[in-house]
């Protein structure tokens, strides 16, 4: 019985003729948990690609960015990460509450190198695992089901510039998001936001969209 392969799979796997192929895959790669590569590998990544499914069904892949560390493997069938304050709209947490499975794509692009994982995920709002990590708002707690290294084959080669400042701890005081100065929002921004923004002053959409269209590091 397969743990990844359903009756669509199966179609075009006979239709191509990768059958035999995609068992044996499945047989060599795919465990049950994270093992000592997968653990170094995954606590070493300051990204992530996130998948959930929302409400209506409908896949949503969001894009996870940390210092390395901020996911965690406490055992080789558990990972935690954080999620920090964002743009107010909890897509991912929001949909992990309703439906719980998860997908979750590591790439180192210098190398390259990528594992995935699928799991089972529970959204924490209160507790120690809270403490684990700096500016955290939430944790996710994830069981694991599959990893699997994935090949190299299509991953283009990139170097990292440098790391983004709004990652906590990057530097020592996490500098203040930039978007939520902006005029049109003061009336829907949280209270303590709006003291913030009376002290630094307000700016424009269209000179926050200016600085993000030229790579600017104040967006």
């Amino acid at each position: 019985m397969s743990r990844l392969y359903g009756n669509n799979h199966r179609a075009l796997q006979m239709a191509f003729d990768t059958r035999a192929l995609a068992d044996r895959i499945e047989d060599i790669a795919v465990k049950p948990e994270v093992d000592d590569v997968g653990k170094a590998f995954i606590e070493s990544r300051d990204m992530f690609f996130l998948s959930t499914v929302d409400h209506n069904g409908r896949p949503t892949v969001s894009y996870k960015g940390g210092t390395p560390g901020f996911v965690r493997v406490v055992s080789p069938n558990t990972i935690l990460f954080p999620s920090y304050d964002g743009n107010g709209m909890y897509l991912s947490m929001g949909n992990i509450t309703g439906n719980a499975e998860i997908g979750m794509l590591f790439i180192d692009f210098e190398k390259p190198f990528r594992l995935r994982l699928q799991g089972r995920a529970e959204v924490i709002v209160s507790g120690p695992e809270l403490g684990l990590f700096k500016e955290a708002e939430l944790v996710v707690k994830v069981a694991v089901h599959e990893t699997w290294m994935n090949c190299p084959r299509y991953v283009h080669r990139y170097q990292k510039v440098e790391p983004s400042r709004y990652a906590p701890g990057v530097e020592a005081d996490t500098p203040f998001c930039e978007w939520k100065r902006i005029d049109g929002l003061q009336d829907v921004v949280r209270p303590s936001e709006r003291e913030t923004v009376a002290e630094m002053g307000t700016t424009t959409i269209e000179d926050w969209m200016g600085k993000v269209l030229t790579g600017d590091k104040g967006a």
